[in-house]
């Protein structure tokens, strides 16, 4: 069986490109044409890549950007839109290696708010196109917006009979058999009064725990890795053989419903209910708000609690709550008019700093290295971050224990900007640097800013340090030997020194290495 179609890869557009430089309202008719061109097979390249290999090459973040300037330049343009826009488009084609199924009613995305005036535009929009006062409140629900893979689960007399993955919006892919291995899916309704045809929507995701055990388990097999819990959650979902997905950590959360026999509910949360009735997970985190103030409050406070919940989430969602001014409100292409999604900042989460380690580097220098709980930022999971060195920590003022903003920004490593001090928890405590190496015990001394340790080559630590710089890509660039083969080499006694490197295949009878594990 064949994969759908591949796009063609994109050229790279240069960081210094004029137009892509340039900001929406100064592009020209001409340069907006050319972007649009250039940003249509982009995204369909990154779609490909997300949706049907299970494997981003860029962020969340950046890939966004592409789409706010998409819709930005089309806003302005509107007589340039493409027939290939991905405006137009939700997701990506379903792959061969699944039979299709066509949806009975589409499955389509959500649009993105980055602000609090987005989400309020949002309202505003939706009283203009009812008729409303501009005073009147609107009633949504607020949901977690789970960063997992969508499904569509169709019940016939309150038993599941088709499970498949959204695909392009239209049609999917036939996953029956994989979601049927999956515990949170029900595989007959539970109670009564279901409709007699009834399609459930939600998200399959993996428990942050559950994703590190994976990935442990993966390592130890000496196979790939995923990047984060929505791409191994995708991967498992979509295996060829049930036995592999019945064998991974997947949940399941509903956040919806497409068609449906019957269906005499007024509100969403009445409908939610009543789903959760017939056995159906929903979050226990939904709320139903009834002011603006309600909605930014909901916003915040799973901002706050998003590095302590127990999966990913990349944002929450809002849904007007009135059925019937739902369907009033209608869609327009793939979006409907009656939801909007407001995103998390890009590259910056509040976690727990659970504990700070230190690392020897090369030159003997003393990095301390704040320890997290897991939080994903930019479509990464990031469980370390760069503290710097002694004057940093005492300049942040940060504690083990605090509640810590982490920024990731592009491929520069995580570190700490802040530390959000009113929620410092009473068994708080300062880290006090060590007076001599953890590794080899030998003294520390000041050095300006950075203590380091005096053992020099005597050190463990350092001669492996060094090892990794000399085979580094501004070194001797050897491809192959990276930081893990090389402490890996080092800790089992096979090199010690540079020179040991290029004697490795004379020595190889007496140390076997196609037998090492990876």
């Amino acid at each position: 069986m064949n994969q759908p179609a591949r796009p063609e890869r994109p050229e790279p557009v240069p960081p210094d490109d004029p137009i892509r430089r340039k900001p929406v309202v100064a592009l020209s008719e001409e340069e907006a044409k050319i972007e649009l061109a250039r940003l249509a097979r982009e995204i369909a390249w990154h779609d490909y890549l997300y949706y049907v290999q299970d494997r981003p090459e860029i962020s969340d973040a950046e890939y966004d950007a592409l789409r706010a300037r998409n819709t930005a330049i089309e806003r302005r343009f509107p007589h340039l839109v493409r027939p290939d826009s991905p405006s137009k488009r939700v997701g990506a084609p379903p792959s061969d290696k699944f039979p299709k199924y066509r949806h009975p009613k589409p499955m389509l995305s959500l649009e993105d708010a980055f602000s609090d005036e987005e989400v309020a535009d949002f309202f505003e929009r939706v009283r203009r196109f009812l008729g409303l006062d501009p005073t009147a409140e609107i009633e949504v629900t607020a949901e977690p917006k789970f960063d997992g893979l969508s499904i569509a689960l169709h019940y016939e007399d309150g038993r599941l009979v088709v499970a498949a993955t959204r695909g392009d919006g239209y049609e999917g892919e036939n996953v029956t058999r994989n979601a049927m291995t999956i515990g949170d899916i029900p595989k007959h309704l539970q109670g009564s009064g279901w409709p007699k045809q009834l399609e459930v929507r939600g998200e399959v995701f993996m428990m942050k725990e559950d994703f590190l055990k994976l990935n442990e388990a993966q390592k130890k097999a000496g196979k790939a890795t995923f990047a984060n819990p929505r791409n191994a959650a995708a991967g498992s979902l979509r295996q060829l053989d049930p036995s592999v997905t019945a064998a991974r950590p997947l949940r399941f959360c509903c956040w919806g419903w497409g068609v449906a026999s019957e269906w005499p509910y007024e509100t969403r949360w009445q409908a939610y209910q009543a789903l959760r009735s017939w056995g159906v997970p929903l979050s226990p985190r939904n709320r139903l708000c009834r002011s603006f103030d309600e909605v930014r409050a909901y916003f915040r406070k799973m901002e706050e609690d998003r590095a302590t919940l127990p999966f990913d989430i990349d944002g929450v969602v809002f849904k007007v709550d009135r059925l019937d001014w739902e369907r009033r409100l209608g869609e327009v292409t793939r979006v409907p008019r009656w939801a909007i999604a407001r995103k998390f900042p890009a590259h910056r989460a509040e976690t727990v700093l659970k504990a700070i380690e230190i690392q020897v580097g090369r030159t003997g220098a003393l990095t301390p290295v704040a320890k997290l709980e897991p939080v994903t930022i930019g479509g990464v999971v990031v469980q370390s971050a760069s503290l710097h060195n002694k004057g940093e920590i005492e300049r942040l003022g940060v504690m083990i224990g605090d509640t810590v903003i982490v920024e990731r920004a592009g491929d520069v490593i995580p570190h700490i900007v802040g530390v959000v001090k009113e929620k410092r928890p009473p068994d708080a405590r300062p880290f006090k640097f060590p007076n001599h190496c953890p590794v080899c015990g030998s003294l520390v001394v000041a050095d300006g800013a950075i203590l380091r340790c005096t053992g020099g080559l005597f050190c463990p630590a350092q001669r492996v340090e060094r090892l990794r710089h000399f085979v580094s890509r501004d070194a001797f660039d050897i491809e192959g030997l990276g930081e893990k083969q090389i402490q890996t080499l080092f800790e089992k006694g096979a090199i010690r020194s540079p020179a040991d490197i290029f004697t490795l295949p004379q020595r190889n009878g007496e140390i076997h290495l196609e037998t090492w594990e990876g």
